[in-house]
């Protein structure tokens, strides 16, 4: 049987394609991973090239361990000899063979991140570089961010804007050095010393370039400018070079992929053939009219409409929430409403966001509803370092005797003790009987104790006794930010440049957390609202369940999405500022980027998908008003089905959606110009709580973010409650004043 049978028209002409130049723009679920498996059997089967000719190369181990049992399976056999691998692991392969060439042993080893990070500290201090200016992990991205341009250590040195970027390049060429002498490679270099390989010695290059008769390369809008550099060369003769990619789907230049490359190759090789997969077999037309019109909204793309046989569909659910919480108990809500009356599994279903930080009032929500779940490509909450941290001061300052406690919070940030010294400290608290806490306050009775650690160890005692003043009647939120500010971990975070950002974007969201905890206080309970809310942390998130169900409801990052698919998709946080971030918009370039995301995110679903937005966002403890994205006022009124959850209420909240969606997108104020004044209520005044309905205020004591407002609820279960207004996220009950 034909391996061609199954394929439509597109499909076949692309797999069946002679020589020359092949650009696959393949929309998403067109099918792009059978049309590149399929053509790499034809080369073999009916072109008779041998395996040991073709070189594919993709982006991850696991997509090459499939594309190789996809094309034994099309063979009948193993294609033994074929290069196939990732871009790294190809360039390793290929730098074992030549290393001697430009100067390493063929026995290199390869550092990773945390290696490079080591050796770059190692040589700031060498170098006479003070770490807190000049933040290891900063310099290590801005150095990563030049290798991926290409640029020399005198290039990035020389065309410095700034002192930081200067000492950049400076480390930049002795780590070169290091890694050299250390006869070693980090992964930048992998992608860069094939490249330095053909300009010294071209006879490699043709080497090469007649080594491989084809070259197939997946995921091609996912290169950056070494790895299209690469192909280019490798192809520069033959010209049989096959990629597969989608523009619209470059979403990775912040790791130094180039959507450009695309253009480019057009450009560089002028005979190419362009074909374009837009049949579509996975999603309802509803899904993809609707994922058409968020990308339509790009200039830069090659262009193309997706289409599909599946007519009709759900309409798209937009749905408008009080906050993340009110949020996140909908979704709850209409998962089980659809396992329950629609049969579907939970697995099928998953709940989508723009950054880890939006988990939590997930993961909370889907525990109080107990229904099954799973976060994939990051750890649970509660389980991130910055997360853990910040946990671990909250439970020193309960339990003084809590050495696991302490071991993590006295170093962060780094205070210059180190591991000789704790052990020291250990040793000398199991003599006396005494926690470490109590024993670093008296450290300088240790006279193995160099003079600086005693001080570093008695100077953290002392900040945690002056933090531990008066929090049995302070609320959690209150203690986190008393402790954020004391060690000023947020100017901890921000040295380590982007992923710092993401983690700072946790310890907000731990804040928010923390707030919400000042309105659910029992107030029957002998513990201190601190000691509830680490007792409700540390049952949320139990460490034996971290990876949680595999048989859930999958949570993740919309980038960790891609490339997967499922009957329902929750699209989450679509908000200006959110979804797409603030800072994409400062330009066309970062926001078309964060419109691709967007098409990702809706493109996974097969038969139906929720958009949902909230009004307000707790970050950092306060509630901050939100508008929804402006992503959503690109999908036609007639594919849009506008819901709202029983957490808003009063006038105009819920309006028709052509207007609600353009009208906020368009003529509101942008989030920051919206005034962050707390409301203003009055004694006697009706208002409604998310969870606790309606009441009226009985009493109302302090001012600004210390508001508090006493509330006589209408349920008579709920009573009386005095709440944190800042935290509470009331509205005013004008249906029932």
């Amino acid at each position: 049987m034909p391996i061609e049978i199954a394929l439509n028209p597109a499909q076949r002409e692309a797999v069946e394609y002679s020589d020359g130049p092949l650009l696959v723009l393949a929309g998403a679920g067109s099918g792009k991973t059978r049309v590149l498996t399929t053509r790499l059997a034809h080369l073999v089967r009916s072109r008779g090239i041998a395996p040991t000719r073709i070189l594919a190369v993709t982006f991850t181990n696991r997509a090459a361990g499939e594309m190789r049992g996809r094309v034994a399976q099309l063979l009948g056999r193993d294609p033994a000899g074929l290069w196939i691998g990732t871009f790294h692991s190809v360039a390793a392969r290929l730098l074992r063979r030549e290393a001697t060439r430009i100067g390493f042993a063929a026995q290199f080893s390869i550092y990773d991140e945390a290696d490079r990070l080591s050796l770059i500290k190692r040589l700031l201090d060498s170098m006479g570089h003070s770490q807190r200016a000049y933040p290891p992990r900063q310099i290590q991205y801005i150095i990563s961010t030049a290798k991926n341009r290409l640029e020399s250590p005198e290039e990035l040195a020389g065309g410095a804007e700034d002192r930081i970027t200067r000492i950049a390049g400076e480390v930049y060429f002795e780590l070169d050095k290091s890694l050299q002498a250390a006869n070693a490679m980090d992964f930048d270099n992998l992608l860069i010393h094939p490249l330095t390989l053909f300009t010294e010695h071209p006879d490699r290059l043709r080497h090469y370039q007649q080594r491989f008769d084809a070259i197939l390369v997946d995921e091609f809008q996912d290169t950056n400018r070494a790895q299209y550099l690469l192909v280019k060369q490798l192809g520069g003769a033959h010209h049989n070079i096959s990629v597969v990619g989608d523009d619209d789907q470059s979403i990775y230049s912040w790791r130094g992929a180039k959507v450009r490359n695309m253009l480019d190759f057009q450009t560089d090789f002028n005979d190419v053939k362009v074909i374009r997969l837009e049949e579509n077999y996975r999603s309802t037309s509803v899904i993809l009219d609707a994922a058409n019109s968020i990308i339509e909204e790009n200039e830069q793309r090659l262009g193309k409409t997706l289409f599909t046989v599946r007519k009709g569909g759900e309409l798209v659910d937009v749905v408008v929430a009080a906050d993340e919480r009110d949020e996140a108990e909908w979704i709850a809500r209409e998962v089980r409403e659809r396992s329950a009356a629609d049969h579907y599994p939970h697995q099928s279903m998953a709940v989508l966001y723009r950054t880890n930080a939006q988990s939590r009032a997930m993961e909370e929500a889907f525990r109080r509803a107990a229904i099954p779940y799973q976060v994939i490509g990051a750890v649970g909450f509660y389980e991130r370092r910055e997360v853990k941290d910040l946990i671990a001061y909250l439970r020193l300052l309960v339990n003084p005797s809590d050495n696991e406690a302490f071991l993590r919070a006295v170093n962060v940030p780094r205070r210059g003790i180190g591991m000789a010294s704790l052990a020291t400290l250990q040793a000398k608290a199991a003599i006396w009987s005494k926690s470490l806490l109590e024993t670093a306050a008296i450290a300088g009775r240790i006279s193995e104790l160099r003079p600086l650690a005693k001080r570093a160890l008695q100077d953290f005692a002392g900040l945690v006794e002056r933090l531990s003043a008066g929090i049995a009647e302070v609320s959690p939120a209150a203690v986190l930010e008393r402790v954020l500010e004391a060690i000023e971990y947020e100017s901890y975070l921000a040295q380590e440049g982007f992923e710092g950002m993401e983690r700072l974007e946790n310890v907000r969201e731990l804040i928010a957390g923390a707030a919400e905890w000042s309105e659910e206080v029992d107030d029957e309970s002998t513990e201190s609202p601190l000691q509830q809310f680490l007792a409700g942390a540390a049952l949320t998130n139990p460490s034996d369940q971290s990876n949680g169900d595999p048989d859930g409801v999958t949570m993740m990052t919309v980038h960790t999405a891609k490339g997967l698919e499922w009957p329902i998709v929750f699209v989450t946080g679509l908000e200006d500022g959110l979804f797409p971030l603030r800072r994409a918009l400062e330009s066309q370039e970062e926001t078309e980027e964060e419109r691709r995301l967007a098409y990702v995110a809706v493109t996974r679903a097969r038969d139906r998908v929720y958009l949902s937005w909230a009004r307000s966002r707790r970050r950092g403890g306060q509630l901050m008003p939100g508008l929804p994205s402006r992503f959503l006022a690109a999908v036609p009124p007639g594919l849009v089905q506008e819901r709202r959850t029983s957490g808003l209420f009063g006038g105009d909240f819920y309006r028709k959606p052509a207007r609600s969606l353009r009208w906020a997108a368009t003529e509101q104020a942008e989030p920051e110009m919206v005034s962050q004044d707390t409301p203003r209520y009055v004694k006697g005044e009706r208002v409604h709580h998310r969870k606790f309905g309606s009441g009226t205020i009985a009493a109302l004591s302090g001012s600004g973010r210390d508001l508090k407002a006493t509330i006589e609820f209408d349920d008579e279960e709920v009573g009386r409650k005095q709440l944190l207004v800042a935290y509470a996220g009331l509205e005013r009950d004008w249906e029932s004043a």
